[in-house]
């Protein structure tokens, strides 16, 4: 699965096209499922780091998943077009609209639920489950806005394990990025070869290294110092850093 390249020495660069994501198709849910979930499992593909899941969804309209429970699970929902509306059993209720991050700290038990309440258009998004540093922690939610010119030309970091800079808090040694870039556009991202990153193009095209990456590719990074990317088109990215 995917192709590997090495870089700075003991560095390494993993990248998996889109069309070796898993791929499932319910009629009312269009997913491509990064890691193992559902009924698909794969043994070599559980995890990177402390990410456990990265699932791109598209919800038709007036539908979505009823109440169901979570624990000891950060978890992250990004929209990327749509809306999408959560209500939960600690009486939240939020709609999520384009370039919105939700954060829902699972903690000790939570039930919630996700609809996409347009009658016409479909909700484009990625939510994102990341294993906590301790269990039975206190369930909390909250989203917060950022507007697209935050992230223009840059990585903005939108969620991180210590709230800095008006980001989310989750409850793990990680960092959460979103970024557009033009095209002919570099951002460089400075890390630890301890550490892994998680690249994912949302749209366009990058080239990372001596690779190039197009919409719905991702990269596992890990013992690299510093990750320049350059956008060949206009390009939306995420980019996870992880202990």
């Amino acid at each position: 699965m995917g192709s590997m390249t090495e870089s700075g020495g003991e560095g390494m660069i993993r990248v998996i096209r889109s069309e070796e994501r898993h791929h499932f198709d319910g009629g009312w849910l269009e997913t491509y499922w990064h890691f193992s979930f559902g009924d698909y499992y794969d043994p070599a593909n559980m995890r990177w780091g402390p990410l456990r899941v990265c699932n791109e969804d598209w919800i038709q309209p007036n539908s979505g998943f009823p109440r169901h429970p979570h624990d000891n699970m950060e978890i992250i929902t990004y929209v990327i077009d749509g809306e999408l509306t959560h209500q939960d059993s600690l009486g939240n209720t939020g709609t999520i609209r384009p370039g919105e991050i939700q954060r829902m700290s699972a903690g000790s038990g939570i039930v919630h639920a996700e609809f996409n309440q347009s009658p016409d258009t479909p909700v484009h998004l990625l939510q994102m489950w990341v294993l906590p540093k301790e269990k039975g922690l206190k369930p909390d939610w909250e989203q917060r806005h950022f507007a697209p010119e935050q992230r223009k030309g840059k990585l903005l970091p939108v969620v991180s394990g210590d709230g800095r800079e008006g980001t989310l808090r989750i409850h793990q040694d990680a960092t959460f990025y979103i970024s557009a870039v033009d095209a002919g556009q570099q951002v460089e991202h400075a890390t630890s070869p301890a550490r892994r990153l998680y690249l994912f193009v949302v749209s366009g095209e990058v080239r990372l290294g001596d690779q190039t990456l197009h919409t719905g590719d991702q990269a596992r990074i890990h013992g690299e110092e510093s990750l320049p990317i350059v956008a060949t088109t206009a390009s939306e990215l995420i980019l996870w850093d992880m202990a």
